[in-house]
């Protein structure tokens, strides 16, 4: 097996992409993404490492059967958090978002993943700066840093490949992998 786990939510497919990327940039030491509407919470506590994505619907809700999604996907997911034990893990976040038009709450659903996994006593790396980026709020935002790698594939598109890169030469750092 792996090291590295990566789980998704998704609701247009975008998000499940970018954990493609993900997964091929990694290489080997990285599982194929899995949607998590097709996980057990046993799947993400077999590994020490996560890495977690998620887009932000509509007014900074999570992807799920109540913000209209077609699937089940986090919102349904997150009661299984409430049993797990993630001390000594480390997890990595990315989130997709519109900026322009969701600025009071641009990647929310990152923050809400954020905040569940630290609960659960979750060591978060892979923070990301807020330098390009233009919006009100966010819940993903700790430390003058986004909690994760954020992605705005609808005004952003040409930003994506060069992001990822780098975020995941971060991480190898971070991880020491």
């Amino acid at each position: 097996m792996a090291q590295i786990g990566i789980f998704f939510g998704t609701d247009t497919g975008s998000t499940r992409k970018v954990a493609k990327q993900l997964h091929k940039l990694l290489g080997d030491v990285a599982d194929k993404p899995l949607n998590i509407n097709r996980a057990e919470a046993d799947a993400l506590a077999a590994y020490d490492i996560l890495i977690l994505g998620t887009p932000t619907l509509g007014e900074g809700q999570l992807p799920g059967l109540s913000a209209e999604c077609q699937e089940e996907s986090w919102e349904e997911f997150m009661p299984s958090f409430d049993d797990m034990d993630l001390a000594g893990k480390k997890v990595a976040l990315f989130g997709l978002g519109d900026q322009v038009n969701y600025p009071d709450e641009f990647v929310d659903g990152l923050g809400e993943l954020y905040d569940t996994v630290v609960e659960c006593g979750a060591e978060v790396v892979g923070s990301w700066p807020l330098d390009g980026y233009e919006f009100s709020q966010s819940a993903a935002v700790v430390e003058d840093r986004f909690v994760g790698l954020v992605i705005d594939k609808d005004n952003q598109a040409s930003l994506t490949d060069d992001r990822l890169a780098t975020w995941v030469e971060q991480l190898k750092s971070e991880l020491g992998l």
